[in-house]
Protein backbone atom coordinates (compact mmCIF):
# COMPACT_ATOMS: atom_id res chain seq x y z
CA UNK A 1 0.00 0.00 0.00
CA UNK A 2 1.08 3.56 -0.59
CA UNK A 3 -0.30 4.59 2.65
CA UNK A 4 -0.24 7.95 4.53
CA UNK A 5 1.95 6.51 7.22
CA UNK A 6 4.55 5.72 4.55
CA UNK A 7 5.55 9.37 4.19
CA UNK A 8 4.55 10.73 7.57
CA UNK A 9 8.06 10.66 9.07
CA UNK A 10 9.64 14.07 9.31
CA UNK A 11 9.49 17.26 11.36
CA UNK A 12 7.21 16.01 14.16
CA UNK A 13 8.24 17.89 17.28
CA UNK A 14 7.42 16.36 20.66
CA UNK A 15 5.35 18.20 23.23
CA UNK A 16 7.04 18.91 26.53
CA UNK A 17 5.50 16.28 28.79
CA UNK A 18 6.16 15.71 32.46
CA UNK A 19 6.91 12.08 33.27
CA UNK A 20 4.21 10.33 35.25
CA UNK A 21 5.21 8.24 38.28
CA UNK A 22 6.11 4.68 37.34
CA UNK A 23 3.07 3.23 39.14
CA UNK A 24 0.76 5.58 37.25
CA UNK A 25 2.40 4.70 33.94
CA UNK A 26 1.99 0.98 34.67
CA UNK A 27 -1.70 1.45 35.53
CA UNK A 28 -2.32 3.46 32.36
CA UNK A 29 -0.54 0.85 30.23
CA UNK A 30 -2.62 -1.96 31.73
CA UNK A 31 -5.86 -0.09 31.09
CA UNK A 32 -4.96 0.17 27.40
CA UNK A 33 -4.66 -3.58 26.94
CA UNK A 34 -7.47 -5.94 25.96
CA UNK A 35 -8.49 -8.76 28.33
CA UNK A 36 -5.95 -11.58 28.35
CA UNK A 37 -8.12 -13.97 26.33
CA UNK A 38 -8.75 -11.33 23.64
CA UNK A 39 -5.08 -10.41 23.58
CA UNK A 40 -4.16 -14.05 22.98
CA UNK A 41 -6.84 -14.46 20.29
CA UNK A 42 -5.72 -11.32 18.47
CA UNK A 43 -2.12 -12.51 18.45
CA UNK A 44 -3.18 -15.92 17.11
CA UNK A 45 -5.15 -14.29 14.29
CA UNK A 46 -2.27 -11.91 13.58
CA UNK A 47 0.25 -14.75 13.41
CA UNK A 48 -1.92 -16.76 11.05
CA UNK A 49 -2.49 -13.80 8.73
CA UNK A 50 1.19 -12.81 8.58
CA UNK A 51 2.11 -16.40 7.75
CA UNK A 52 -0.34 -16.58 4.84
CA UNK A 53 1.46 -15.18 1.80
CA UNK A 54 -0.88 -12.56 0.32
CA UNK A 55 1.48 -10.85 -2.10
CA UNK A 56 0.11 -9.98 -5.53
CA UNK A 57 1.19 -13.27 -7.11
CA UNK A 58 -0.44 -15.38 -4.38
CA UNK A 59 -3.60 -13.34 -3.80
CA UNK A 60 -5.75 -12.92 -0.71
CA UNK A 61 -8.30 -15.74 -0.95
CA UNK A 62 -6.50 -18.01 1.52
CA UNK A 63 -6.48 -15.25 4.13
CA UNK A 64 -10.15 -14.48 3.51
CA UNK A 65 -11.02 -18.17 3.96
CA UNK A 66 -9.07 -18.33 7.23
CA UNK A 67 -10.95 -15.32 8.60
CA UNK A 68 -14.25 -16.76 7.42
CA UNK A 69 -13.50 -19.92 9.40
CA UNK A 70 -12.77 -17.99 12.61
CA UNK A 71 -15.98 -16.00 12.33
CA UNK A 72 -18.16 -19.03 11.59
CA UNK A 73 -16.73 -20.77 14.67
CA UNK A 74 -17.54 -17.62 16.67
CA UNK A 75 -21.23 -17.93 15.76
CA UNK A 76 -21.61 -15.76 12.68
CA UNK A 77 -24.09 -17.10 10.15
CA UNK A 78 -22.74 -18.17 6.73
CA UNK A 79 -25.05 -15.61 5.06
CA UNK A 80 -23.27 -12.84 7.03
CA UNK A 81 -19.69 -13.89 6.19
CA UNK A 82 -19.49 -13.70 2.42
CA UNK A 83 -16.48 -14.57 0.26
CA UNK A 84 -16.48 -12.77 -3.11
CA UNK A 85 -13.97 -12.50 -5.93
CA UNK A 86 -14.04 -11.44 -9.57
CA UNK A 87 -14.78 -14.45 -11.81
CA UNK A 88 -11.48 -14.07 -13.65
CA UNK A 89 -9.45 -13.54 -10.45
CA UNK A 90 -10.30 -16.38 -8.04
CA UNK A 91 -7.21 -15.75 -5.91
CA UNK A 92 -8.28 -12.15 -5.22
CA UNK A 93 -10.81 -12.97 -2.53
CA UNK A 94 -12.68 -10.40 -0.47
CA UNK A 95 -14.57 -11.12 2.74
CA UNK A 96 -17.63 -9.02 3.63
CA UNK A 97 -18.97 -9.43 7.17
CA UNK A 98 -22.33 -8.14 8.38
CA UNK A 99 -22.96 -7.57 12.08
CA UNK A 100 -26.66 -6.76 12.42
CA UNK A 101 -27.98 -3.91 14.55
CA UNK A 102 -31.17 -2.06 15.40
CA UNK A 103 -31.39 -0.23 12.09
CA UNK A 104 -31.54 3.24 13.65
CA UNK A 105 -29.16 4.67 11.04
CA UNK A 106 -27.43 3.69 7.82
CA UNK A 107 -24.71 1.05 8.17
CA UNK A 108 -21.12 1.84 9.05
CA UNK A 109 -18.33 0.32 6.93
CA UNK A 110 -14.90 -0.68 8.27
CA UNK A 111 -12.15 -1.34 5.72
CA UNK A 112 -8.91 -3.31 5.75
CA UNK A 113 -6.88 -4.84 2.92
CA UNK A 114 -5.44 -8.35 3.08
CA UNK A 115 -2.70 -8.10 0.46
CA UNK A 116 0.91 -7.13 1.16
CA UNK A 117 3.85 -6.01 -0.96
CA UNK A 118 6.47 -8.53 -1.98
CA UNK A 119 9.38 -9.25 0.36
CA UNK A 120 12.85 -10.43 -0.66
CA UNK A 121 13.72 -13.05 1.96
CA UNK A 122 17.46 -12.67 1.36
CA UNK A 123 17.30 -9.03 2.46
CA UNK A 124 15.54 -9.74 5.76
CA UNK A 125 16.97 -10.70 9.14
CA UNK A 126 13.91 -12.94 9.63
CA UNK A 127 11.58 -14.97 7.44
CA UNK A 128 9.17 -12.26 6.22
CA UNK A 129 6.28 -14.74 6.15
CA UNK A 130 6.71 -16.00 9.69
CA UNK A 131 5.74 -13.85 12.67
CA UNK A 132 8.83 -13.42 14.83
CA UNK A 133 8.71 -11.83 18.28
CA UNK A 134 11.99 -10.34 19.51
CA UNK A 135 12.96 -7.56 21.92
CA UNK A 136 9.43 -6.17 22.17
CA UNK A 137 8.71 -6.26 18.42
CA UNK A 138 6.69 -8.40 16.05
CA UNK A 139 8.55 -8.85 12.74
CA UNK A 140 6.97 -9.97 9.47
CA UNK A 141 5.59 -8.72 6.18
CA UNK A 142 2.31 -6.93 6.81
CA UNK A 143 2.88 -6.31 10.52
CA UNK A 144 2.47 -2.59 9.79
CA UNK A 145 0.71 -2.60 6.43
CA UNK A 146 -1.79 -3.85 7.40
CA UNK A 147 -2.46 -7.24 8.92
CA UNK A 148 -2.36 -5.65 12.36
CA UNK A 149 -5.54 -3.78 11.42
CA UNK A 150 -7.12 -6.88 9.88
CA UNK A 151 -6.49 -8.85 13.07
CA UNK A 152 -7.92 -6.00 15.16
CA UNK A 153 -11.13 -5.93 13.12
CA UNK A 154 -11.61 -9.70 13.21
CA UNK A 155 -10.88 -10.02 16.94
CA UNK A 156 -13.20 -7.12 17.74
CA UNK A 157 -16.05 -8.75 15.81
CA UNK A 158 -15.58 -12.00 17.72
CA UNK A 159 -15.41 -10.16 21.05
CA UNK A 160 -18.56 -8.15 20.33
CA UNK A 161 -20.37 -11.31 19.24
CA UNK A 162 -19.38 -13.08 22.46
CA UNK A 163 -20.64 -10.11 24.49
CA UNK A 164 -23.93 -10.11 22.54
CA UNK A 165 -23.45 -6.45 21.73
CA UNK A 166 -26.30 -4.99 19.66
CA UNK A 167 -25.26 -1.86 17.76
CA UNK A 168 -27.67 0.93 16.85
CA UNK A 169 -26.90 0.29 13.21
CA UNK A 170 -25.48 -2.49 11.09
CA UNK A 171 -21.71 -2.85 11.05
CA UNK A 172 -20.02 -3.97 7.84
CA UNK A 173 -16.40 -5.10 7.74
CA UNK A 174 -14.82 -5.52 4.30
CA UNK A 175 -11.42 -7.23 4.16
CA UNK A 176 -10.30 -6.78 0.60
CA UNK A 177 -7.83 -7.67 -2.12
CA UNK A 178 -5.30 -6.00 -4.35
CA UNK A 179 -4.80 -2.60 -2.73
CA UNK A 180 -1.01 -2.75 -2.97
CA UNK A 181 -0.81 -3.61 -6.66
CA UNK A 182 -2.83 -0.64 -7.78
CA UNK A 183 -5.68 -2.98 -8.50
CA UNK A 184 -6.15 -5.26 -11.48
CA UNK A 185 -8.77 -6.76 -9.15
CA UNK A 186 -9.09 -4.07 -6.49
CA UNK A 187 -11.48 -5.27 -3.81
CA UNK A 188 -13.51 -2.14 -2.98
CA UNK A 189 -13.75 -1.19 -6.66
CA UNK A 190 -15.07 -4.66 -7.50
CA UNK A 191 -17.51 -4.68 -4.59
CA UNK A 192 -18.84 -1.20 -5.31
CA UNK A 193 -19.38 -2.04 -8.96
CA UNK A 194 -20.83 -5.53 -8.58
CA UNK A 195 -22.21 -5.76 -5.02
CA UNK A 196 -22.79 -2.17 -3.90
CA UNK A 197 -25.67 -3.18 -1.62
CA UNK A 198 -23.34 -5.36 0.46
CA UNK A 199 -21.06 -2.50 1.51
CA UNK A 200 -23.20 0.61 1.06
CA UNK A 201 -22.82 2.75 4.16
CA UNK A 202 -23.17 6.20 5.66
CA UNK A 203 -19.42 6.42 6.09
CA UNK A 204 -16.29 4.28 6.06
CA UNK A 205 -13.54 3.90 8.64
CA UNK A 206 -10.32 2.64 7.05
CA UNK A 207 -7.69 1.24 9.42
CA UNK A 208 -5.06 1.70 6.69
CA UNK A 209 -3.87 5.07 7.95
CA UNK A 210 -4.17 7.61 10.71
CA UNK A 211 -3.12 6.65 14.23
CA UNK A 212 -0.59 7.86 16.74
CA UNK A 213 2.87 9.34 16.32
CA UNK A 214 5.63 9.02 18.89
CA UNK A 215 8.78 11.07 19.29
CA UNK A 216 11.45 9.72 21.63
CA UNK A 217 8.88 7.28 22.94
CA UNK A 218 6.35 9.97 23.88
CA UNK A 219 2.95 10.45 22.22
CA UNK A 220 2.89 13.60 20.09
CA UNK A 221 -0.38 13.53 18.18
CA UNK A 222 -3.14 11.26 16.97
CA UNK A 223 -4.14 11.59 13.33
CA UNK A 224 -7.48 11.16 11.60
CA UNK A 225 -7.05 10.93 7.85
CA UNK A 226 -9.66 12.86 5.89
CA UNK A 227 -8.03 13.06 2.47
CA UNK A 228 -5.22 11.86 0.27
CA UNK A 229 -3.30 12.93 -2.77
CA UNK A 230 -4.14 11.31 -6.10
CA UNK A 231 -1.50 9.93 -8.41
CA UNK A 232 -1.45 10.45 -12.14
CA UNK A 233 1.33 9.19 -14.40
CA UNK A 234 2.63 10.77 -17.61
CA UNK A 235 5.04 9.53 -20.26
CA UNK A 236 7.49 11.99 -21.80
CA UNK A 237 8.96 10.80 -25.10
CA UNK A 238 11.12 12.17 -27.88
CA UNK A 239 12.95 10.83 -30.93
CA UNK A 240 16.01 11.73 -32.97
CA UNK A 241 17.49 10.45 -36.28
CA UNK A 242 20.13 8.25 -34.62
CA UNK A 243 23.24 7.13 -36.48
CA UNK A 244 26.74 5.90 -35.77
CA UNK A 245 28.07 6.65 -32.29
CA UNK A 246 31.29 8.02 -33.77
CA UNK A 247 29.44 10.93 -35.42
CA UNK A 248 27.48 12.77 -32.69
CA UNK A 249 25.50 15.79 -33.78
CA UNK A 250 23.08 18.34 -32.33
CA UNK A 251 20.05 16.00 -32.36
CA UNK A 252 20.19 13.61 -29.42
CA UNK A 253 16.97 12.27 -27.87
CA UNK A 254 18.62 11.53 -24.53
CA UNK A 255 20.08 15.02 -24.13
CA UNK A 256 16.81 16.63 -25.22
CA UNK A 257 14.81 14.64 -22.70
CA UNK A 258 17.37 15.22 -19.94
CA UNK A 259 17.15 18.98 -20.43
CA UNK A 260 13.36 18.85 -20.16
CA UNK A 261 13.54 16.76 -16.99
CA UNK A 262 15.90 19.29 -15.45
CA UNK A 263 13.39 22.06 -16.12
CA UNK A 264 10.62 20.04 -14.49
CA UNK A 265 12.85 19.29 -11.50
CA UNK A 266 13.35 23.00 -10.91
CA UNK A 267 9.64 23.78 -11.12
CA UNK A 268 7.45 23.97 -8.02
CA UNK A 269 3.68 23.81 -8.30
CA UNK A 270 1.71 26.59 -6.60
CA UNK A 271 0.96 26.36 -2.88
CA UNK A 272 -2.40 24.69 -2.27
CA UNK A 273 -4.11 24.24 1.08
CA UNK A 274 -7.23 22.31 1.97
CA UNK A 275 -9.31 22.58 5.15
CA UNK A 276 -7.44 19.50 6.40
CA UNK A 277 -3.90 20.69 5.69
CA UNK A 278 -4.66 24.19 6.99
CA UNK A 279 -5.88 22.69 10.25
CA UNK A 280 -2.89 20.34 10.33
CA UNK A 281 -0.36 23.17 9.98
CA UNK A 282 -2.20 25.25 12.56
CA UNK A 283 -2.06 22.47 15.13
CA UNK A 284 1.54 21.64 14.29
CA UNK A 285 2.40 25.26 15.03
CA UNK A 286 0.92 24.84 18.50
CA UNK A 287 2.93 21.66 19.09
CA UNK A 288 6.22 22.97 17.73
CA UNK A 289 8.80 24.84 19.77
CA UNK A 290 11.49 25.57 17.18
CA UNK A 291 11.87 28.30 14.57
CA UNK A 292 9.50 26.50 12.22
CA UNK A 293 6.58 27.28 14.54
CA UNK A 294 6.02 30.76 13.12
CA UNK A 295 6.26 29.45 9.54
CA UNK A 296 3.71 26.73 10.29
CA UNK A 297 1.35 29.35 11.67
CA UNK A 298 1.96 31.66 8.70
CA UNK A 299 1.03 29.07 6.06
CA UNK A 300 -2.15 28.13 7.95
CA UNK A 301 -3.71 31.55 7.41
CA UNK A 302 -6.42 32.27 4.85
CA UNK A 303 -3.75 33.78 2.59
CA UNK A 304 -0.66 31.58 3.11
CA UNK A 305 2.69 33.30 3.55
CA UNK A 306 4.59 32.15 0.46
CA UNK A 307 8.01 32.88 1.95
CA UNK A 308 7.14 30.68 4.92
CA UNK A 309 5.88 28.00 2.54
CA UNK A 310 9.20 28.10 0.68
CA UNK A 311 11.14 27.59 3.89
CA UNK A 312 8.89 24.75 5.04
CA UNK A 313 9.14 23.11 1.63
CA UNK A 314 12.78 22.31 2.32
CA UNK A 315 11.29 19.46 4.33
CA UNK A 316 10.06 16.82 1.88
CA UNK A 317 6.98 15.95 3.93
CA UNK A 318 5.82 19.54 4.32
CA UNK A 319 6.59 20.13 0.64
CA UNK A 320 4.24 17.27 -0.23
CA UNK A 321 1.51 18.76 1.97
CA UNK A 322 1.82 22.16 0.31
CA UNK A 323 2.13 21.30 -3.37
CA UNK A 324 1.18 18.97 -6.14
CA UNK A 325 4.44 17.19 -6.97
CA UNK A 326 5.83 15.50 -10.08
CA UNK A 327 8.96 13.35 -10.14
CA UNK A 328 10.75 11.27 -12.76
CA UNK A 329 10.68 7.64 -11.67
CA UNK A 330 11.75 5.70 -14.79
CA UNK A 331 13.87 6.52 -17.84
CA UNK A 332 14.91 4.60 -20.94
CA UNK A 333 16.80 5.62 -24.05
CA UNK A 334 18.89 4.36 -26.91
CA UNK A 335 19.19 0.87 -28.34
CA UNK A 336 22.90 0.11 -28.66
CA UNK A 337 26.17 1.15 -27.03
CA UNK A 338 27.72 2.28 -30.31
CA UNK A 339 24.67 3.96 -31.83
CA UNK A 340 23.17 7.40 -31.37
CA UNK A 341 19.81 7.22 -29.59
CA UNK A 342 16.70 7.23 -31.73
CA UNK A 343 14.29 7.39 -28.79
CA UNK A 344 14.25 8.43 -25.14
CA UNK A 345 11.36 8.05 -22.73
CA UNK A 346 10.69 8.97 -19.10
CA UNK A 347 7.91 8.15 -16.66
CA UNK A 348 6.75 11.07 -14.56
CA UNK A 349 4.53 10.31 -11.58
CA UNK A 350 2.58 13.21 -10.13
CA UNK A 351 0.72 13.38 -6.83
CA UNK A 352 -2.11 15.87 -7.02
CA UNK A 353 -3.50 17.86 -4.14
CA UNK A 354 -7.25 17.48 -3.55
CA UNK A 355 -8.85 20.03 -5.86
CA UNK A 356 -6.09 19.90 -8.48
CA UNK A 357 -6.82 18.32 -11.86
CA UNK A 358 -4.94 16.14 -14.32
CA UNK A 359 -5.58 18.69 -17.05
CA UNK A 360 -3.93 21.42 -14.99
CA UNK A 361 -0.94 19.22 -14.14
CA UNK A 362 -0.47 18.23 -17.76
CA UNK A 363 -0.58 21.84 -18.90
CA UNK A 364 2.12 22.72 -16.35
CA UNK A 365 4.31 19.85 -17.55
CA UNK A 366 3.92 20.85 -21.20
CA UNK A 367 4.74 24.44 -20.27
CA UNK A 368 7.91 23.46 -18.38
CA UNK A 369 9.04 20.97 -21.02
CA UNK A 370 8.72 23.83 -23.50
CA UNK A 371 9.73 21.63 -26.42
CA UNK A 372 7.31 20.61 -29.19
CA UNK A 373 9.55 17.63 -30.02
CA UNK A 374 8.74 16.03 -26.65
CA UNK A 375 5.30 14.50 -26.26
CA UNK A 376 3.55 14.47 -22.87
CA UNK A 377 0.93 11.73 -22.57
CA UNK A 378 -1.24 10.81 -19.60
CA UNK A 379 -1.05 7.04 -19.05
CA UNK A 380 -4.54 6.62 -17.58
CA UNK A 381 -7.30 8.73 -16.08
CA UNK A 382 -6.69 9.17 -12.34
CA UNK A 383 -9.17 8.17 -9.67
CA UNK A 384 -9.60 11.50 -7.90
CA UNK A 385 -10.17 11.26 -4.15
CA UNK A 386 -12.28 14.13 -2.75
CA UNK A 387 -11.69 15.30 0.79
CA UNK A 388 -14.12 13.98 3.42
CA UNK A 389 -15.48 16.60 5.79
CA UNK A 390 -14.51 15.91 9.40
CA UNK A 391 -17.65 16.91 11.27
CA UNK A 392 -17.57 17.83 14.98
CA UNK A 393 -19.67 14.75 15.78
CA UNK A 394 -17.22 12.35 14.12
CA UNK A 395 -14.20 14.18 15.51
CA UNK A 396 -15.67 14.10 19.02
CA UNK A 397 -16.39 10.37 18.94
CA UNK A 398 -12.93 9.43 17.71
CA UNK A 399 -11.23 11.86 20.09
CA UNK A 400 -13.20 10.46 23.03
CA UNK A 401 -12.01 6.94 22.23
CA UNK A 402 -8.41 8.08 21.76
CA UNK A 403 -8.47 10.05 25.02
CA UNK A 404 -9.91 7.08 26.90
CA UNK A 405 -6.57 5.40 26.25
CA UNK A 406 -4.13 8.28 25.76
CA UNK A 407 -5.47 11.27 27.74
CA UNK A 408 -4.98 14.76 26.32
CA UNK A 409 -3.14 13.68 23.17
CA UNK A 410 -3.85 16.22 20.39
CA UNK A 411 -6.21 14.77 17.77
CA UNK A 412 -5.30 16.18 14.35
CA UNK A 413 -6.90 15.82 10.90
CA UNK A 414 -4.38 14.86 8.25
CA UNK A 415 -3.93 14.31 4.52
CA UNK A 416 -2.09 11.25 3.23
CA UNK A 417 0.63 11.95 0.69
CA UNK A 418 0.14 8.45 -0.69
CA UNK A 419 -3.15 6.77 -1.54
CA UNK A 420 -5.34 3.97 -0.24
CA UNK A 421 -8.67 2.32 -0.97
CA UNK A 422 -10.36 5.48 0.33
CA UNK A 423 -10.30 6.77 -3.23
CA UNK A 424 -12.76 4.05 -4.17
CA UNK A 425 -15.28 4.67 -1.39
CA UNK A 426 -15.00 8.46 -1.54
CA UNK A 427 -15.70 8.43 -5.26
CA UNK A 428 -18.73 6.26 -4.56
CA UNK A 429 -20.12 8.98 -2.29
CA UNK A 430 -19.12 7.33 1.01
CA UNK A 431 -17.18 9.77 3.24
CA UNK A 432 -14.08 7.90 4.44
CA UNK A 433 -11.73 8.43 7.36
CA UNK A 434 -8.41 6.80 8.22
CA UNK A 435 -8.36 5.80 11.88
CA UNK A 436 -5.91 3.32 13.37
CA UNK A 437 -5.07 2.61 17.00
CA UNK A 438 -1.45 1.89 16.10
CA UNK A 439 1.34 4.10 17.44
CA UNK A 440 4.59 4.43 15.50
CA UNK A 441 7.77 6.41 16.00
CA UNK A 442 7.98 9.40 13.66
CA UNK A 443 11.59 8.52 12.84
CA UNK A 444 10.94 4.90 11.86
CA UNK A 445 8.72 3.43 9.22
CA UNK A 446 9.46 0.02 7.76
CA UNK A 447 6.21 -0.54 5.89
CA UNK A 448 7.04 -1.99 2.46
CA UNK A 449 10.67 -2.30 3.60
CA UNK A 450 12.98 -4.92 5.07
CA UNK A 451 12.41 -6.19 8.62
CA UNK A 452 8.94 -4.63 8.79
CA UNK A 453 7.88 -4.59 12.43
CA UNK A 454 5.34 -3.38 14.96
CA UNK A 455 5.77 -2.96 18.70
CA UNK A 456 4.21 -5.78 20.73
CA UNK A 457 2.57 -3.34 23.14
CA UNK A 458 1.53 -1.08 20.27
CA UNK A 459 -0.18 -4.04 18.60
CA UNK A 460 -1.99 -5.06 21.78
CA UNK A 461 -3.19 -1.50 22.39
CA UNK A 462 -4.43 -1.21 18.80
CA UNK A 463 -6.65 -4.23 19.42
CA UNK A 464 -8.29 -2.54 22.40
CA UNK A 465 -8.62 0.76 20.55
CA UNK A 466 -10.32 -0.87 17.56
CA UNK A 467 -12.83 -2.62 19.82
CA UNK A 468 -13.67 0.66 21.60
CA UNK A 469 -13.85 2.56 18.31
CA UNK A 470 -16.31 0.13 16.75
CA UNK A 471 -18.57 0.31 19.81
CA UNK A 472 -18.46 4.11 19.88
CA UNK A 473 -19.11 4.54 16.17
CA UNK A 474 -21.93 1.98 16.30
CA UNK A 475 -23.90 4.26 18.63
CA UNK A 476 -26.11 6.61 16.65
Amino acid sequence: MMRSRLQRLLMIVACVTASAPLATQATQATSRLPPAADQELARDIFKSLVEINTTHDHGSTDAALAIQSWLLKAGFLPADVILLYPPDHPTKGNLVVHYHGKGLAKPLLFLGHLDVVAAASNDWSFDPFRLTQKDGWFYGRGTIDMKNGDAALVESLIRLKRERFVPDRELIVALTADEEAGGDANGPAFLLKEQRQLIDAEMAINLDGGGGQLKNGLPVLFEIGTSEKTYVTYTLETTSPGGHGSLPGPENAIYRLAAALSRIEAYRFPVMLTPTTRSYFKQQAELSTGPSSSDLRAVATTTPDLAAATRLSQNVFYNALLHTTCVATLITGGHAENALPQRAKATMQCRMMPGDTAAHVESMLVNEVNDPKISVTMDSTPVVSPESALTPAIMSKIATVAHSMWPNVPVVPSMATGFSDDRQTRNAGIPSYDVSGLWMDADENRAHGRDERVGVQAFDESIEFTYRLIKAMATH
